[in-house]
């Protein structure tokens, strides 16, 4: 069965899964851990946890009785192309604009 396709936008768009990942950026951490970090309940942060592995922006590993959320450079993909659209755009907006005032300047 396939996995649902999430909107990344609509993933990192909720704070506190943008919280989740801010964490995640100093070592992986277990959902329990993850969870001390938060005031909502245990099944919330389970929810958001879900969102982010599903949408590629984190895995889960068990080790022993725990489980590990590690960041996953996947769901970040989409975002950079996203942005990386939009920096090529404006750069080549800039480049014009570098052209003509270099061609008045003369």
């Amino acid at each position: 069965m396939a996995q649902p396709t999430l909107d990344v936008f609509q993933v990192v768009a909720d704070p506190s899964r943008r919280q989740m990942l801010n964490l995640l950026t100093k070592d992986s951490m277990t959902i329990n851990a993850l969870a001390e970090n938060f005031d909502m309940s245990r099944p919330a942060v389970s929810k958001h946890i879900k969102i982010l592995y599903t949408a590629g922006f984190i895995s889960i590993q068990d080790i022993g009785r725990e489980r590990y959320c590690i960041l996953r450079q996947d769901g970040f993909k989409e975002l950079q192309q996203w942005i990386d659209h939009f920096d090529k755009f404006w750069l080549t907006k800039l480049k014009s604009l570098e052209t003509i005032l270099n061609n008045k300047v003369k």
